[in-house]
C-alpha cells in the first residue's frame, strides 16, 4: 500500500507539469530563473553590460531630442557669423566670474543675468518690423549689464552683437545713433571707476573700431538681403513677360487658325442662304460643311484654351508642372502617358519655361496634325543635362522646322546653350527631343 501511495504521488507530479516542456533538475531550474550554477544571481558583467546599453540608448536619445529642439529654436534670418560669436562670447563671459572667487550673491545675480540675455537672444527678430523692437532693446542693456554683473570686459562684444540686432531691426541710422549713445556712456562709466581719460578714450576707441566693423558686416547682410529680394522680383517679373510673350504668340496663331475656320463657315453659310430656293441640295451640303467646321473649330479651340494655360499649374513647378499639362489633356481621344527618369533636381526658371513649352508644343501638334492615338513624354535628369522626350505614333515627317512654333523654341534652347530636334521617330511617329544644361537654382 505504500508504495502504491508513493507511484500515485509521482504520476500526479507528472500530470502537475506542463506537457510541452520536459521535467528540469534543480540545477535547470536555477540556471532557468536566471541563477548561476551555485543558486546566486546573475553574472555581473552581464548586468552591467545591460544597464551600460540601456544607459547609452538613453543618452543618445537625450543628444537627438536636445539637437531637434535647437534646430526648432533656430532662427532661419539670423545671420551664421553672429550666431558663432555670440556663443563663443558668451562662454569666454560666462568662464570668468565662475572661475574666479566671488559671493554666492554676485554669482546668482550673474547667472540671472546669463539666463536673461539667452533668453532674449532666442526671442531676437533679424528683420525689419515692430514685433521684436522690444526685444532688441532689453538684449542691449542686458549684455551691457553683464559689465556689472561680474563680466570683466569681454561683454562687451556681446553689446556689439546688439548693436547689430538694432540695426537689423531699426534700420542702419537708428543702430548708429544708439551706438553714439553707447560710446558716449561707456566713456563716462570708465571714468567713475576712477580711470583717467586717457584710458577711458583708449577704451572707447577700441569698442568704436569693433563697432564699425560689426556695423560694416550688418550693412553688407542687409544690403545683400536687398539683392536678393529685387532679383526675385526682377525674376518673377522676367518669367511673367517671357509667359506674357509665349501667351502673345500662342494668340497669334489661335487667330489664324480659328479665325480660317470661322471665314469659311461665314462664306458656306451665305452661300447656303443664297442658295436655299434655287439650288436647296447645295445648300445642305453648305450647311453640312458648316457644321463640320465648327465642330473643328470648336475642338481647335479647346486645345488652345489647354496650351495657354499659365507655367505653375496650382502651384506646380518642374516635372510636377509637366505631368499636369500632360494630365490636362486627357478626355481629347489621345492617350498621353509622361514619366520621369533619374534624380530631379531643381532648374532655372528659364528652361522649365523651355521644357513646358516644348511639351506644349508636341502635345498640341500631335493633336492637330499628327492623328496619333497615344503620346508619350519622357523627362531624363542625367548628370549634366535634363532632356525632353515628346514622341507620338501618327504620322511621322521629315520636316524638322515645324512652323513658327518650333522655330521660337529651338532659338530659345541654344540661347540656354541647349538643342531641339524635331523628325520623324524610327519606330514611326513624330518625336520632339530638348537638351539642356542641367544647372541647378541658385
Amino acid at each position: 500500500m505504500e508504495r502504491s501511495s508513493a507511484q500515485r504521488a509521482r504520476a500526479d507530479g507528472v500530470r502537475d507539469r506542463p506537457r510541452d516542456r520536459p521535467a528540469q533538475s534543480p540545477a535547470d531550474d536555477g540556471r532557468s530563473q536566471g541563477l548561476g550554477p551555485a543558486g546566486g544571481g546573475a553574472a555581473p558583467g552581464a548586468r552591467s553590460a545591460g544597464v551600460g546599453r540601456s544607459l547609452g540608448a538613453r543618452l543618445a536619445g537625450g543628444c537627438r531630442s536636445a539637437v531637434r529642439r535647437l534646430g526648432e529654436l533656430r532662427n532661419p534670418d539670423r545671420p551664421m557669423l553672429f550666431s558663432v560669436v555670440f556663443w563663443v562670447v558668451l562662454a569666454a563671459t560666462v568662464s570668468g566670474p565662475v572661475s574666479a572667487p566671488a559671493s554666492t550673491i554676485d554669482l546668482l545675480l550673474f547667472g540671472v543675468n546669463v539666463a536673461l540675455v539667452v533668453s532674449l537672444w532666442l526671442a531676437l527678430g533679424w528683420t525689419p518690423g515692430q514685433a521684436h523692437r522690444a526685444a532688441a532693446l532689453a538684449f542691449l542693456v542686458a549684455t551691457a549689464v553683464l559689465g556689472l554683473t561680474g563680466s570683466a570686459g569681454t561683454h562687451l562684444l556681446l553689446t556689439l552683437i546688439a548693436i547689430a540686432n538694432l540695426a537689423f531691426t531699426y534700420g542702419m541710422r537708428a543702430g548708429t545713433a544708439i551706438l553714439g549713445g553707447l560710446l558716449t556712456a561707456e566713456f563716462a562709466v570708465t571714468l567713475m571707476y576712477d580711470r583717467t581719460v586717457l584710458e577711458a578714450l583708449v577704451q572707447v576707441v577700441v569698442m568704436a573700431a569693433f563697432a564699425a566693423f560689426t556695423l560694416g558686416v550688418t550693412s553688407a547682410v542687409l544690403e545683400a538681403r536687398r539683392s536678393r529680394e529685387e532679383a526675385q522680383r526682377l525674376l518673377e517679373r522676367v518669367r511673367e513677360l517671357a509667359v506674357a510673350e509665349e501667351r502673345a504668340r500662342m494668340g497669334a496663331e489661335m487667330h489664324d487658325s480659328i479665325g480660317h475656320h470661322l471665314t469659311v463657315i461665314k462664306v458656306g453659310l451665305e452661300n447656303a442662304e443664297r442658295f436655299r430656293d434655287r439650288r436647296p441640295d447645295a445648300a445642305w451640303d453648305e450647311v453640312r460643311q458648316a457644321k463640320e467646321l465648327t465642330a473643328e473649330a470648336l475642338a481647335d479651340a479647346r486645345r488652345w484654351v489647354r496650351a495657354l494655360r499659365p507655367l505653375a499649374l496650382d502651384g506646380h513647378v518642374g516635372s510636377a508642372a509637366l505631368a499636369r499639362l500632360a494630365a490636362s489633356f486627357d478626355g481629347t481621344g489621345v492617350s498621353v502617358a509622361f514619366e520621369v527618369a533619374g534624380r530631379e533636381r531643381p532648374l532655372e526658371p528659364d528652361a522649365e519655361l523651355v521644357l513646358y513649352r516644348a511639351l506644349q508644343e508636341g502635345l498640341t501638334n500631335a493633336l492637330r496634325h499628327a492623328e496619333a492615338s497615344h503620346v508619350r513624354g519622357r523627362l531624363v535628369f542625367d548628370a549634366d543635362q535634363v532632356t525632353l522626350v515628346i514622341a507620338d505614333d501618327g504620322r511621322g515627317h521629315s520636316d524638322d522646322t515645324g512652323g513658327f512654333g518650333l522655330t521660337s523654341l529651338a532659338e530659345r534652347a541654344r540661347a540656354l546653350d541647349g538643342t531641339l530636334s524635331a523628325g520623324g521617330a524610327p519606330g514611326g511617329g513624330f518625336e520632339l527631343r530638348v537638351a539642356l544644361p542641367a544647372g541647378g537654382r541658385a
